[in-house]
């Protein structure tokens, strides 16, 4: 009686490779049904009193109302191209940090990226005034320059990742280096953040709080517009170079048997990743986990094939940044929970089980 195992090994090679092929391509284009089955749920959702008919409507630009198109078009439909594009572009960059370091828990979040965010966050709040209580009765906290905070952010998170490459590269570009650089530089923003945090008024420290939450709300359609630019520049790098990601995750003597510069990916590959990071931070706050689970969860699925691991993370990755917004919108309407503790929430088990499935393979 033949096996299952012996009948896999009678298929000969080259339909099983076409046989995996189909099965990579309809897996992607399953989880991009999903994202837009998740974007028009997530477009219908919410405290405002609307309808399935009254959204279409509105999207093929004949409003029932002028509170619908503005539920439309200036609250619901940002936060979900954002987090589409925020998502993907997150889960893409931790794919590739994951394959350059040679590392299944490695993320630009938990390389200090997002620590030096915040920390310029906290400058641009203490010292430049970008924080304060809006004008309303409710005397709401609120960012009020958020322009300056996200250009603050952003420049501190460019100047820890030139450090991190600079350092990485007078000590051979290793993994292991780029790995305990950015532990080091994130402890040491992180340290810095809390002083500021200490000798700043009640008013500031809410706002610096506030700013680290996470929320995808915060964005309008040209932070979007920006974001996209990068995203996208940086996605299609990644796929020109997904032969040399393929022949890095094979080893590294191997992949510098096949002509690859091995210390040139690395560092294209973690430059273009912390860029992502960089401007998706500065314009959302932190978002933590989704370059982690994402790429993780399509290793597993497909495979190491950077063809189809590249674009099928970045759409696992909007999906799971959007069912997060979703959530954080509608669980407690009209209450609008941090949906970096939504990610958090979802993130954590997958990092503690694959720290235990780690330990049990060694």
């Amino acid at each position: 009686m033949t096996t299952v195992s012996q009948k896999a090994k009678s298929i000969p090679p080259i339909q099983a490779y076409r046989q995996r092929l189909r099965r990579n391509t309809g897996i992607v284009i399953v989880l991009f049904l999903i994202t837009l089955i998740l974007a028009f749920f997530s477009l219908n959702s919410g405290s405002a009193d609307t309808n399935t008919i009254q959204i279409i409507s509105t999207l093929f630009g004949n409003p029932s109302s002028e509170i619908s198109n503005i539920v439309v078009w200036n609250i619901r439909l940002p936060r979900i191209v954002a987090g589409m594009i925020a998502g993907a572009g997150l889960a893409v960059a931790g794919c590739v940090v994951q394959t350059v370091l040679k590392n299944p828990l490695a993320s630009p979040s938990t390389l200090g990226i997002s620590n030096a965010a915040a920390f310029g966050a906290n400058i641009a709040i203490l010292f430049l005034g970008a924080g304060g209580v809006s004008s309303s009765s409710k005397q709401i906290v609120s960012i009020q320059n958020p322009y300056l905070v996200s250009i603050s952010a952003f420049i501190f998170s460019m100047v820890l990742t030139g450090l991190i490459l600079t350092i990485s590269r007078l000590r051979k570009f290793t993994p292991e280096t780029v790995i305990l650089a950015g532990v080091a530089f994130g402890s040491l923003f992180s340290a810095g953040s809390t002083l500021l945090q200490y000798f700043a008024e009640d008013v500031q420290v809410a706002a610096m709080v506030f700013w680290t939450f996470g929320d995808l709300g915060r964005v309008s359609w040209k932070e979007i517009g920006i974001l996209g630019v990068v995203v996208l520049g940086a996605s299609i790098y990644f796929l020109a170079r997904r032969w040399d990601f393929n022949a890095l995750d094979s080893g590294e003597e191997m992949a510098k048997s096949l002509g690859v510069n091995v210390e040139q990916v690395r560092f294209g590959g973690m430059l273009a990743s912390s860029l992502i990071t960089a401007v998706s931070v500065s314009f959302m706050g932190i978002i933590s986990f989704v370059g982690l689970i994402a790429p993780q969860m399509m290793r597993r699925i497909l495979g190491v094939d950077h063809k189809y691991l590249i674009p099928a993370s970045a759409i696992l990755g909007s999906v799971i940044l959007l069912f997060s917004d979703t959530i954080a919108r509608t669980i407690i309407s009209p209450i609008v929970l941090p949906v970096g503790a939504i990610t958090s929430f979802f993130g954590a088990p997958l990092f503690l089980f694959l720290l235990v499935k780690g330990y049990s393979k060694s």
